[in-house]
């Protein structure tokens, strides 16, 4: 039992000492002041901003092309025959001049065959000839110019035009009109196997070389015109509508720093459903040096158009495509601006209140309500208005880290009581000195 007892014992103290040093400490926390804190200072940010101000802007217009020739064709045989070499190389990349001979279909054979039909021919007025100076003698002189004038080497003269009737019949008769008109279809004929250049151009490709057999209708080459281009540009809706057909345009070259001048000849009538833009067609006149190629990308300038009412600024300004923030009372609000116009690095905007603070910076990570001031051109008073703040918010008593001012009273309070005991020593060792008869 008495084990027993002493074990309650010592357990009961245990409890006892632990439960008066926990009432001691709570009784000592709270004897503790609290300590003052300063109030929060609400952060403040600095920020580039202008009002907005709705003036007239002249906003250029500038767009890629791929240049194209203006005229780019199949050359094909008018007959057929095995091809002859013309006046230039039948290969792909040839450059030709305009009338220049292309090529040629043999044509021996269709010249001997057209000789042989105006042989024919002559034999023919030959027996009229008689009839013509007996039954109408007025109609003789003409006839026999024609006669005269008629060559197996060259192409026949014009038929000698009557109103006569009776003459009508009579040459009608006699097949005279039908053979006339079949010799020149022949003459037609054997001229299309020489190919002429209509343009100065060159070949992009050839499909038969010289010595080949080809029908009519056969596909010889391709070719291209190289003298004039033409630069088809996409264009906004918007922007399309201010270019107007033979305004001059102003076509650059970005890699080798060149310029040409241009015209619009044509708009396209649609919109292109992918892109959301309108085809302008530009013509270039390429003789200056050095020559544009086609299949090259170049830029075109068109004529600034005049935009009424609204405000440039950049890119970065506008967030979630069309939002902005605007300074309310030393505080951001976001607006929604209803853009115009974007071009490389700027935009065109209005549907804000004119007078209203726009930020003219872009801001990451901030939220509306944000505090902010407007930085204006002194930077350095901005920081002086800091530092004024800074000190205002100083209690009295405190330095910078509220402690130094308060230090320096001690120490002067310190002093002070000093001083008279100080002042009573030296009184007692003087009088001291006196009686012992020392000098003072």
């Amino acid at each position: 039992m008495r084990k027993i007892d002493k074990r309650i014992v010592v357990i009961a103290a245990f409890i006892f000492i632990v439960g008066l040093a926990y009432g001691l400490m709570r009784f000592l926390a709270a004897q503790k002041e609290d300590m003052q804190r300063r109030p929060p200072v609400a952060a403040k940010r600095f920020v580039k901003a202008e009002p907005v101000k709705y003036v007239t802007i002249l906003s250029p217009v500038s767009a890629d092309g791929r240049l194209t020739s203006t005229a780019e064709v199949d050359i094909v045989a008018e007959a057929s025959g095995r091809l002859q070499q013309g006046e230039i190389a039948l290969k792909k990349g040839t450059k030709f001049s305009q009338g220049d001979i292309l090529f040629v279909v043999y044509p021996d054979e269709a010249e001997l065959a057209l000789k042989a039909s105006k042989s024919q021919f002559l034999n023919t007025l030959a027996n009229l000839l008689p009839d013509i100076r007996i039954d109408f003698p007025e109609q003789e002189e003409g006839y026999m110019e024609f006669f005269s004038s008629i060559s197996l080497d060259h192409p026949l003269p014009p038929f000698p035009e009557t109103e006569n009737e009776k003459l009508k019949i009579f040459l009608t008769s006699r097949n005279v009109l039908s053979q006339y008109y079949n010799i020149r279809k022949d003459e037609l004929q054997l001229s299309r196997r020489t190919t002429i250049a209509p343009f100065e151009g060159t070949f992009t490709e050839v499909n038969l070389e010289v010595g080949s057999y080809t029908n009519t209708g056969g596909r010889v080459a391709k070719a291209i015109r190289t003298d004039e281009l033409e630069l088809e540009v996409p264009v906004k809706r918007f922007d399309a509508a201010w270019v107007k057909i033979g305004d001059p345009v102003t076509v650059e070259s970005d890699r080798r720093g060149l310029s040409w001048k241009g015209k619009v000849i044509r708009k396209s009538p649609f919109v292109d459903p992918n892109t959301q833009s309108q085809a302008i067609f530009i013509k270039i006149q390429n003789h200056r040096n050095p020559n544009l190629l086609s299949g090259e990308y170049l830029t075109a300038a068109f004529p600034g158009h005049p935009i009424k009412d609204a405000m440039e600024v950049p890119r970065n300004v506008v967030f979630n495509t069309n939002e902005v923030f605007v300074i309310v009372d030393s505080r951001l609000e976001k607006r929604v601006a209803n853009v115009i116009k974007e071009n490389e690095k700027t935009l065109v905007f209005n549907g804000l209140e004119e007078g209203e603070v726009l930020v003219m910076q872009p801001l990451i990570n901030v939220l509306e309500g944000t505090l902010v001031e407007m930085l204006g051109n002194d930077q350095g008073r901005t920081a002086a208005g800091e530092k004024g703040d800074k000190a205002a918010r100083v209690k009295p008593g405190e330095g910078t880290d509220g402690k130094t001012e308060g230090a320096t009273g001690k120490m002067k309070e310190n002093a002070a009581r000093k001083k008279p005991a100080e002042r009573g020593e030296k009184t007692a060792e003087k009088k001291k000195r006196t009686e012992q008869g020392q000098p003072e």
